[in-house]
């Protein structure tokens, strides 16, 4: 729960409208905004939903989603919602001029300890803290263990390094990026400074 001044609301506001997430709506008589994720990111609304039950209730598992997106959009079975997850993990750039198609919006996070399904975390804000979400113990195959199971546990730790790697690399373009504007804020023009 928040407590927010009407002060830091409009603050937040400003920031969004900065980012072109958010504009205001001049016909009402009271301050109103809409955002506009769907327009700026260029997202179908499947896409739009699960981000924002993403942003609102945290890492979900495809099932938590499905039968939590029914009001903003209603998802076939879980196969669709799967599909809707991997779009938004591996957005490309089809277009040179439209960079933020190729950021991936979603992120898979390690298996929890006792749990079937991997819970997916959104990206667009501070990237997600991994050791929160302890990966699932991997042991190691007994003799005579078959190799479907061996198979199995190596995929497992696998798609657990994967989301390190896809999240280290993640939280290092945003701090090159950061690290780049700063250097431009300064007014420096030596590149060699940023790295």
């Amino acid at each position: 729960m928040l407590e927010l001044t009407e002060e830091e609301v409009r603050q937040a506001l400003h920031t969004l409208e900065d980012l072109a997430l958010t504009t205001p709506v001049r016909e009402a008589r009271v301050p109103k905004y809409e955002h506009r994720i769907r327009t700026v990111l260029n997202l179908r609304r499947d896409e739009t939903a699960v981000l924002c039950l993403l942003m609102l209730r945290g890492p979900q598992t495809p099932g938590e989603l499905r039968s939590r997106a029914d009001r903003l959009f209603t998802f076939d079975d879980l196969v669709a919602v799967q599909s809707t997850l991997e779009r938004l993990a591996t957005r490309s750039a089809t277009d040179e001029s439209t960079p933020e198609k190729s950021v991936p919006l979603v992120t898979v996070l390690p298996r929890q300890p006792g749990s079937r399904e991997a819970r997916y975390a959104h990206l667009l804000g501070a990237p997600p803290d991994l050791t929160a979400y302890p990966a699932e113990r991997v042991e190691r195959a007994e003799p005579g263990t078959s190799t479907a199971q061996r198979v199995t546990h190596l995929e497992a730790e696998i798609a657990n390094l994967y989301a390190a790697i896809q999240t280290l690399t993640l939280r290092m373009d945003r701090l090159e990026a950061s690290l780049e504007e700063q250097a431009e804020a300064s007014g420096s023009g030596d590149d060699s400074s940023v790295i």
